[in-house]
């Protein structure tokens, strides 16, 4: 590994002149116009751990009855860009997805950040969160964890595994060292209960299911799952089938997302 030597000032030196490319700033970088549809609500995502959180609650919401759940969901292309444009910034000025809309609310509510969206929907319609003070709390500590917990998965652990131009040890020994730490923390969490936050199968369910479900069942980083020994964890495995068994959830994984210019 060649040593860097930190400067004073770090200093952007990749001119990147591509639409879609990282950028120490942030702001749209184009004009755009999204398009609408006439369902309830409109989603402008992608099938990542992140997107799919989406997707599969709306299905559970549907598969419960609530038709006011109805959607319809476009492709953001995060490798072109979509994802700068004006509109979808005006949304989200974060530049990621999922980011959502409810138009049947006046004026409209945009949701961004694929927690607050789970949180929103399970309130709107009082579901997949339990009401009680101690089962909300429990399934809300859940969710944060794996809102704080995931990048260390995603941006660390899956950046070098499968996508660092080199294959180097000491972040990857590092950052498989924290995601065996957090499979073992669901391992043991899910050897005194069905579901992550109890009884009930709740929006914490659905938010690490995306990332860390899938991955035990090796959809992730090909090769990650015999890599970090997936099988080793017997009831985090037991619950990831579980879940990915869920209509609700096979209908979130198989939506058909519309092209922006269609």
């Amino acid at each position: 590994m060649t040593a860097y030597e930190i400067p004073n000032i770090w200093q952007w030196e990749d001119e990147n002149s591509e639409r879609g490319g990282n950028r120490p700033a942030a702001g749209s970088r184009f004009e755009q116009t999204l398009p609408v549809g006439e369902a309830p609500f409109q989603l402008y995502s992608l099938g990542t751990p992140n997107g799919i959180k989406v997707t599969i609650m709306l299905e559970e919401l549907k598969a419960l009855g609530i038709q006011e759940a109805d959607y319809d969901v476009y492709l953001i292309n995060i490798g072109t860009g979509d994802q700068f444009g004006s509109d979808f910034v005006a949304i989200n000025p974060n530049s990621k997805i999922p980011a959502l809309v409810d138009q049947s609310q006046s004026p409209r509510v945009d949701i961004f950040e694929s927690g607050s969206i789970l949180l929103y929907l399970a309130e709107k319609f009082g579901q997949l969160l339990p009401e009680d003070i101690h089962g909300r709390t429990e399934a809300l500590n859940w969710l944060f964890w794996q809102i704080g917990s995931g990048p260390y998965v995603g941006g660390g652990f899956g950046h070098f595994f499968a996508y660092a131009p080199e294959k180097m040890q000491y972040p990857i020994d590092r950052f498989t060292m924290e995601t065996k730490r957090q499979l073992d923390l669901l391992d043991q969490t899910l050897a005194k209960r069905p579901y992550i936050a109890g009884d009930t199968y709740t929006i914490a369910d659905i938010a690490i299911w995306s990332w860390y479900g899938r991955l035990a069942l090796g959809n992730l980083y090909e090769g990650s799952a015999e890599f970090l020994d997936v099988q080793a964890y017997k009831h985090l495995m037991e619950w990831s089938q579980r879940i990915a068994e869920r209509p609700g959830v096979q209908k979130g994984l198989e939506v058909e997302y519309k092209e922006l210019g269609e």
